[in-house]
């Protein structure tokens, strides 16, 4: 299996499709890679398609919801 990111990389992964958080690689193994947060000191296992190389890339995959407002001049 190819790997997007190596040992000591900085990424970033989108949360609860809300908020982006910025994280450290730690490695990878089994189809996941284990993550420690830019933040805080925890950390956790996530698949490569939740982790993006830029906060432009990780922000472009957030959902958007059309809403009345956004149709206002």
């Amino acid at each position: 299996m190819d790997k997007k990111f190596n040992p000591g990389d900085t990424a970033f992964l989108v949360e609860s499709n809300r908020i982006i958080r910025k994280v450290r690689i730690l490695k990878f193994g089994g189809g996941f890679y284990t993550i420690r947060f830019a933040d805080s000191d925890g950390g956790i296992k996530v698949k490569e398609h939740r982790l993006f190389s830029t906060k432009e890339e990780a922000e472009e995959s957030l959902p958007r919801k059309k809403t009345a407002r956004s149709n206002w001049p």
